[in-house]
């Protein structure tokens, strides 16, 4: 993450609890499937992505960059949603 300006040393997994999710417009979980709590009037979306763990560089940069690419379109899709309403 270093590579693309992101410095995650203090960084740490945050459980999703009922606040934020209540709070949010749009969940996105990554392979959660049923595990995942539901709440209703929200959308979900469920972006299946391998885990990179133990993986060789070349393939956790790929799985980074998918995940960049997708937060990049809903930025660009929830702005251009919100200018409409």
């Amino acid at each position: 993450m270093e590579e693309v300006g992101l410095d995650l040393s203090k960084a740490f997994p945050k459980p999703l609890t009922d606040e934020i999710a209540r709070a949010a417009d749009v969940l996105v979980t990554m392979g959660c499937g049923d595990a995942c709590p539901v709440y209703p009037g929200k959308r979900y979306l469920d972006w299946e992505l391998p885990n990179p763990a133990g993986r060789a560089l070349h393939e956790v940069r790929a799985i980074r960059d998918q995940i960049d690419r997708r937060v990049q379109e809903l930025v660009i899709e929830l702005v251009g949603a919100s200018e409409t309403n």
